[in-house]
C-alpha cells in the first residue's frame, strides 16, 4: 500500500472514531515534526549515542512516512538508550526489530549497515504495519510492537515513551 494511502487511512480513521483518540491525542504518532533536527542531534549526543550527528536523517523519514520523529527517538531511548546498549550497538536498529527469514541479522534482531537504514526501516514498520492497521497511539501500538509476553513491561515502556515527548516538546535535551 503506498505511504499516502496510509496516511490518508489513518487519517479518515481519526475523522469516523474520534472517540478512538480520547486522552491520548497528545500521543498520535501520525503528523509533523514536534522537533527539530538541530534538536534530535543535540540529544544524540547529550545521550553520547553512536548515530550522533545523524538527526536530520532521523527528522527527514520522519517527514517522509508522517510520522513525528519525537517518537522514533522516544523508541531509541527505550529500546537501546540510543544505541548504547544492548544489540542495537552491533545492529543499527533504532527499535530491535526482530528479523524475518531470509533478513541480515544479529541475535534474531535485523541488522543494518547504517543508523540511516535502520532508521528507515523503523518508519517503515510503523506506517505499514501500525498505523495502516489504525494503531496510531503510543497506547495503541506499544502492546503490540513491545508486547508482555516477550518480556516487557507495557506500561513502563508506554509511561517512558510519553515522558521523553514531553520533556523533548517542553525543550528539555535530558528525559
Amino acid at each position: 500500500m503506498p505511504l499516502a494511502a496510509l496516511v490518508v487511512a489513518a487519517l479518515l480513521w481519526l475523522i469516523a472514531d474520534p472517540l478512538a483518540l480520547r486522552g491520548g491525542s497528545r500521543y498520535a504518532v501520525v503528523g509533523s515534526p514536534s522537533v527539530s533536527a538541530d534538536f534530535i542531534d543535540r540529544v544524540l549526543t547529550a545521550y553520547e549515542s553512536p548515530a550522533a550527528g545523524k538527526g536530520q536523517a532521523l527528522y527527514a523519514d520522519g517527514v517522509a512516512y508522517h510520522i513525528d520523529p519525537v517518537y522514533a527517538l522516544a523508541f531509541f531511548l527505550e529500546e537501546s538508550r540510543f544505541g548504547t546498549a544492548g544489540v542495537a550497538r552491533v545492529t543499527h536498529s533504532l527499535g530491535n526489530i526482530r528479523a524475518l527469514p531470509g533478513e541480515a541479522s544479529y541475535e534474531g534482531y535485523r541488522r543494518y549497515t547504517s543508523w540511516e537504514q535502520g532508521f528507515t526501516d523503523w518508519y517503515r514498520l510503523i506506517a505499514e504495519e501500525y498505523v495502516a492497521r489504525g494503531l496510531i497511539t503510543v497506547d495503541q501500538i506499544v502492546p503490540v510492537y513491545a508486547p508482555a509476553a516477550d518480556g516487557n513491561d507495557v506500561a513502563t515502556y508506554i509511561r517512558t515513551v510519553k515522558l521523553a515527548v514531553d520533556s523533548w516538546r517542553s525543550g528539555k535535551v535530558f528525559v
